[in-house]
């Protein structure tokens, strides 16, 4: 335990000089007893949204407090509006502090996503601790194995856990998890169910591609691809939305480089706006796939192990991706062999891939074939009813 509170000390070192002070409280809500529900950002908690909302009407009375280690995650979870709902900034994970706000908000239960697994809050949780399509990667579990002891008090002390994969499923029972505890494989981005967003002028579905989450050395690419591409399809138009907008202008000068005239949607521009699109803004990649029929899924060409092909096919677009796609291995090999997605490995495979998906026709079929490939074995209802099972009484 010593060796991880110096690890979380550095950490929390690091976060106060980066973002000041907002993780070092978590502000009252409501007296009463609450259930804390924890994801990363965004996706993780647009995932876990159809469990909560079962879970809120199953449970009418009791209060939820729902965190997120970024602001706008955060604001997400807020704007749904769900009743009894209170969104916070995540506390980091220091002793004191965890135990203060599971006294102040007096937390009964601790249900953390995927790989937020943070041992104060689990060993200091007087109440069930559960882990929603948890997912343990080789690499993180030598990490915890570390730890030695407290691994085993960690996962130990988990009372349900719904791995992502079988391969997760197996390292978290090897880091100590009971048998008793192990609940099915759930992939909680499985759940996304695409929101409604409304058209934009101008921009004609089947002949705009997008390149989504893209991550250094992958624009490169995708300009490349995009100018080959537009030999053969003039009218091709690109929408680039990288993972991080704060990498804006050096991606702009890229494109302008290319001798591609540019829109950006920071600068008020709109979409149908030149012939690359800079989508330089968070939590609108929902629009983004909505209006694209092909879709380059980014952080699959670098060693980052590719972003959610759940969101894209949600919304059934053709699906497009690189070699690394180990974060959802499981979905992009039912894709690939189903020939529901196209991968590459370059520019010209790229190019070829976006003229193989030119005609609006293939597009739709290949993303319909996606979107059905890619349906939940185990739905939102059957997880919830294992999480109700886990929770203690009202």
């Amino acid at each position: 335990m010593l060796r991880y509170r110096c690890l979380i000390s550095l950490f929390a070192i690091v976060v106060l000089l980066r973002h000041g002070m907002s993780r070092l409280s978590v502000p009252k809500g409501r007296p009463g007893a609450h259930i804390w529900l924890h994801g990363a950002s965004n996706g993780e908690l647009n995932s876990v949204r159809p469990v909560l909302e079962r879970l809120v009407e199953e449970r009418p009375e009791t209060q939820w407090l729902v965190t997120a280690n970024t602001e706008t995650g955060r604001k997400m979870v807020a704007g749904w509006g769900l009743r009894r709902v209170h969104a916070r900034l995540a506390p980091l994970d220091l002793g004191w502090l965890t135990r203060r706000v599971l006294r102040d908000w007096t937390v009964t239960a601790h249900l953390t996503l995927e790989s937020e697994v943070w041992p104060h809050r689990i060993l200091s949780c007087g109440g069930p601790v559960l882990i929603l399509g948890a997912r343990m990667t080789p690499g993180t579990a030598r990490g915890w194995a570390r730890l030695g002891n407290l691994a085993k008090r960690v996962f130990g002390g988990v009372t349900f856990a719904s791995a992502q994969d079988s391969g997760s499923a197996k390292r978290l029972k090897g880091l100590g998890l009971p048998a008793e505890a192990e609940g099915p494989v759930v992939d909680l981005k499985a759940f996304y169910s695409a929101p409604e967003v409304a058209p934009l002028v101008g921009v004609e579905r089947g002949r705009t591609w997008l390149a989504a989450s893209t991550h250094p050395g992958e624009e490169a690419v995708v300009l490349a691809a995009h100018k080959m591409a537009r030999i053969l399809e003039p009218e091709l138009r690109l929408i680039l939305a990288p993972r991080h907008p704060r990498r804006a202008s050096e991606i702009r000068a890229m494109i302008e480089a290319e001798g591609f005239t540019v829109g950006q949607r920071s600068g008020g521009d709109t979409p149908a706006t030149g012939e690359v699109y800079l989508a330089d803004t968070m939590g609108e990649m929902a629009l983004w796939y909505a209006v694209c029929g092909r879709v380059f899924v980014g952080g699959t060409l670098t060693d980052r192990g590719g972003h959610t092909p759940y969101e894209p096919a949600a919304y059934e677009a053709s699906l497009i991706h690189g070699p690394d796609v180990r974060n959802f291995a499981t979905a992009y090999a039912r894709l690939d062999k189903a020939g529901a997605a196209h991968k590459i490995t370059d520019a010209a495979s790229l190019a070829q891939a976006l003229e193989k998906l030119g005609d609006t026709t293939t597009q739709a079929r290949a993303g319909r074939r996606a979107k059905a490939l890619l349906r939940p074995q185990v739905g939102p209802e059957a997880l919830c009813a294992m999480v109700l099972d886990a929770l203690p009484d009202p």
